[in-house]
């Protein structure tokens, strides 16, 4: 995949964090990382496994995670 390909995403996501830290206006915050990782994984998932017809092989081939993995977030995520 070319970097060019990849762009589109960063941008959106550092938007998203100027706003989250605008919108805080100056209250403290903890547990960032874990929020920005269930946001974005949820949809990564669904958007993957409408891709693939719910196939988990191709999905976990195409996140490039192990399929027992894939299970255990499709289930964290109630998309099992």
């Amino acid at each position: 995949m070319t970097k060019d390909r990849k762009a589109p995403l960063a941008p959106c996501v550092k938007q998203s964090l100027e706003r989250y830290f605008n919108d805080l206006n100056g209250e403290k915050t903890s547990g960032i990382y874990d929020m920005v990782i269930a946001e974005v994984e949820r949809p990564l998932l669904e958007i993957v496994m409408r891709h693939v017809k719910s196939n988990q092989s191709k999905a976990a081939v195409m996140l490039g995670i192990n399929r027992n993995t894939l299970r255990k977030k499709l289930k964290q995520h109630k998309l099992d």
